[in-house]
């Protein structure tokens, strides 16, 4: 009896970009890191490209890129952030496909994904089509192959969406075994047989007619190990997984049978630290005992061709035994963490949002074609500009789809219209519907799609759809707030941008930052039209007053600005932006505002301000948060070294009668030790913060927060900590001979293990294991010949593989 065994993981991430900036801001929640797809990044996504394997003594004897041994699939949105944000991890995620190419006949691993992970059961026909083509064009672009499956959102499925993917060339799709309803043999006039209620056999690949004729194959995985591995110790322990997957093999199966299961990828590292290594292990374990083949379904399907047909259940899906109901109805269905809530916001958000999405359809439908042949064709096609946004293939996309010859002013009417589009369909991402509020975070972002939507459709047509908009936002309960409205006003009014708060975000930021001719600010550019800055000769104010162009990255629309920022000490700062009038009015406004500048005289300059640019007066508070967390940094900077100064003299100056309370073995008094504790871990930071890391300095800090019996903030030391050494490996990894560096980071790792620091040591683990390989077997040689360089090298390297745990 044949045996295979295919794992399959779905990544994915709802989009967390700010839609006015294309780009995610800093999320506290998230701390160390600068956002949740970087936390995730590093627990799931970094270390199943390169997951370690262990022997008995808990070292790292190998090291594996686990994608290319399991059937995966990532959401297109979290994959653009990964491109441009770890381009490292992202391609080795390409990697792993063409590598499983070659391990599974010719079939790669990745499977493709509908674009934004919208319910499909639940969109317009239209949208149902763009999903599908957007996400098979993505998944080309990255993995230069067709797809031959697809994962559907929250594996939601209705015979509709099955015949779009059908119509697609897709092959096969993944389904829960609750999605099953009945089966028979195929080529038989057998009697249907029900295996609704999950009692459907997993081990084989189905067929599934449609009714225009066409079929396409299910694989109905696995549902017990699948929700073992999610929610119950699976994890633990890879030995005991892969003997789990093993025990689900049965003899008296007389077909080829294949264990498979699904489950979120982010299990695999992030909701269960080191899953990665399990499932790595697990997979070793198998194909080392030669238990089962591993496989991926599209080489199982050609070599074992469904057998039996399946029907499915109607508008079913994997993560609610409502099916699609948990995204449109109070189903009864939540996260479990406020039981007393309710959701019977659900319903009335899809019908304002398909209200809207109506709505937006017709103006699109009027608007479009004036510039295009095939406005639908156009926006099926739109994919392309989204994963190339330069200004050659942006060309490119107009000339093909244009009706007519476009003008600059047509050409970004045009797309603003297709971005009215995206934006409508990104606000029917799931999550949006899934947990307990709609003032949650994931409902919050759907709502600034909708609202950017709304912008777009104003600038393109004129025609404001935001009252309508509020009054059905008003009719949205909250378990809260008053209304959905309310979070509105609270949530998405206050990130709302134009190409004038973009133009005063860099007007601000300019007293702060260096900016060239030409700034980025994420997806704008802004291009300085001349600036005069005047310093006061006494104080902290600072004035600037200029003028720039502020540019969209997106749809190519522009504004010219005039602006005049004053900067009063600390934070108060107080700007004014408006539309550049003319040469002759902004060298009144310029002339005027610096007179009174220069006598002192700031009240004054604050009322010209005023006068000048009238409403149009912003603040520190409507920078960016990226910007404003720094420039805060910057004005804090000076209060810092009074607070930091402060501490170092209550610590220095008291040092010696600390020492007297700790060798008559009383507690230190707590003023001092609140001293001690801030100034320590403040040094240490500094310390590891530092290219050239000094050793003596760390250990006589290390043995003061032992004297002290100082609580280290391990997360904080512990990240920068863990920056240092990775930065020292990747010196290394360019000179991998240099035995100094090596000594450096064995010195460093050393003198921290008193700390017990929660390090990070993936990409430090990773390149000792790549120069391992290169070299060390070369070096042993020369050793062995008594090279005393090559002995050297030797000791102190073996020496670092102890630190870092990784045995050659």
């Amino acid at each position: 009896m044949e045996k295979y065994i295919c794992i399959h993981g779905h990544f994915y991430q709802p989009p967390r970009e700010n839609p006015w900036l294309e780009e995610i801001e800093f999320q506290d929640g998230a701390y160390p890191y600068h956002d949740w797809n970087e936390k995730i990044t590093a627990e799931c996504y970094a270390p199943n490209a390169s997951s370690r394997i262990l022997n008995t003594d808990e070292k790292i004897i190998d090291i594996v890129n686990t994608y290319s041994k399991i059937s995966f699939d990532f959401g297109p949105t979290l994959l653009s952030w990964m491109e441009r944000n770890n381009p490292e991890v992202y391609q080795s995620i390409i990697e792993a496909d063409r590598m499983s190419i070659e391990r599974f006949s010719g079939h790669g691993s990745a499977i493709a994904h509908a674009y934004n992970h919208m319910i499909m059961p639940l969109a317009n026909e239209r949208d149902k089509y763009t999903q599908i083509k957007w996400g098979i064009r993505d998944f080309e672009k990255r993995f230069g192959r067709y797809p031959e499956g697809m994962w559907l959102p929250e594996a939601a499925v209705n015979m509709d969406t099955l015949e779009v993917l059908a119509e697609h060339g897709i092959k096969f799709t993944l389904l829960a075994p609750r999605q099953a309803k009945r089966i028979r043999k195929l080529g038989s006039h057998e009697e249907w047989i029900d295996v609704s209620g999950e009692k459907v056999d997993p081990t084989m690949a189905y067929k599934c007619g449609l009714p225009s004729g066409k079929s396409i194959s299910v694989f109905f995985y696995d549902g017990p190990i699948s929700q073992e591995i999610a929610f119950g110790g699976l994890l633990k322990d890879g030995g005991n997984f892969a003997k789990r997957l093993i025990s689900l093999f049965y003899d008296k199966r007389e077909h080829p049978q294949i264990v498979h299961l699904a489950t979120d990828g982010e299990t695999f590292g992030h909701h269960h630290r080191h899953g990665d290594m399990a499932l790595s292990y697990a997979l070793h374990y198998i194909e080392s005992k030669n238990l089962a083949r591993i496989t991926n379904y599209a080489e199982y399907l050609e070599m074992h061709p469904p057998a039996y047909e399946a029907e499915i259940v109607e508008n079913s899906s994997w993560s609610c035994v409502h099916g699609v109901e948990r995204w449109r109805e109070d189903c009864g269905c939540h996260s479990g963490q406020h039981p007393k809530w309710n959701q019977s916001w659900r319903r009335p958000l899809r019908e304002a949002l398909d209200r809207l999405r109506d709505r937006l359809v017709s103006i699109y439908a009027e608007e479009a074609p004036k510039y295009l042949k095939d406005p639908w064709e156009a926006r099926n096609d739109y994919i392309d500009v989204l994963l190339d946004r330069s200004k050659e293939n942006v060309e490119a996309f107009i000339s093909k789809h244009a009706a007519r010859d476009l003008s600059g002013p047509d050409k970004i009417n045009v797309l603003k219209l297709l971005e009215t589009q995206r934006n409508a369909m990104l606000m029917y991402t799931s999550c949006g519907w899934f947990f307990d509020e709609v003032s949650g975070i994931e409902t919050v972002q759907i709502v600034q799609y909708a609202s950017k939507a709304i912008q777009y459709a104003e600038e393109s047509n004129g025609t404001s759809l935001e009252a309508d908009f509020f009054d059905q936002l008003k009719k949205i309960p909250s378990n809260v707030y008053k209304n959905a409205f309310e979070l509105y006003e609270i949530y998405v009014k206050t990130a709302r941008s134009d190409l004038l708060r973009v133009g005063a975000h860099y007007s601000i930021s300019s007293l702060f930052e260096g900016y060239t001719e030409e700034t980025q600010i994420y997806c704008y550019t802004a291009k300085k039209l001349g600036v005069k800055v005047a310093h006061a000769e006494a104080g902290k104010q600072r004035l600037s007053i200029g003028k720039a162009v502020i540019v969209s990255n997106i749809t190519w629309d522009e504004k010219t600005i005039s602006y005049a920022v004053l900067h009063m000490g600390d934070h108060n700062i107080n700007a004014g932006v408006k539309t550049f009038s003319g040469d002759k009015e902004f060298s009144i406004m310029q002339d005027e505002i610096n007179d009174a500048f220069e006598k002192g005289d700031t009240p004054e300059v604050v009322r010209l301000m005023d006068k000048h640019f009238g409403n149009n007066i912003y603040s520190l508070w409507h920078l960016f948060r990226e910007e404003q967390r720094k420039v805060l940094d910057m004005i804090l900077e000076l209060i810092y070294e009074g607070v930091d100064a402060s501490y170092r003299h209550i610590y220095d100056d008291n040092y010696a009668i600390m020492g007297f309370y700790h060798n008559l073995q009383r507690r230190v008094p707590r003023s001092f030790r609140l001293a001690a504790r801030y100034l320590l871990n403040n040094d240490l930071k500094k310390a590891f913060e530092e290219t050239d890391l000094d050793i003596k300095k760390l250990k006589k800090l290390i043995g003061d927060v032992q004297k002290w019996s100082i609580k280290v903030d391990g997360m904080t030391v512990g990240y920068v900590a863990s920056k240092w050494i990775t930065s020292a490996m990747e010196k290394l990894n360019a000179e991998p001979e240099d035995v100094l560096l090596i000594e450096n980071i064995n010195d460093a790792l050393d003198a921290a293990t008193p700390l017990a620091l929660p390090l990070d040591l993936w990409k430090a683990q990773n390149v000792y294991f790549s120069i391992g390989r290169n070299i060390h077997g070369s070096m042993k040689e020369k050793a062995e010949k008594n090279d005393s360089a090559a002995k050297e090298w030797l000791e102190a390297f073996l020496r670092l593989g102890h630190d870092l745990h990784v045995k050659i």
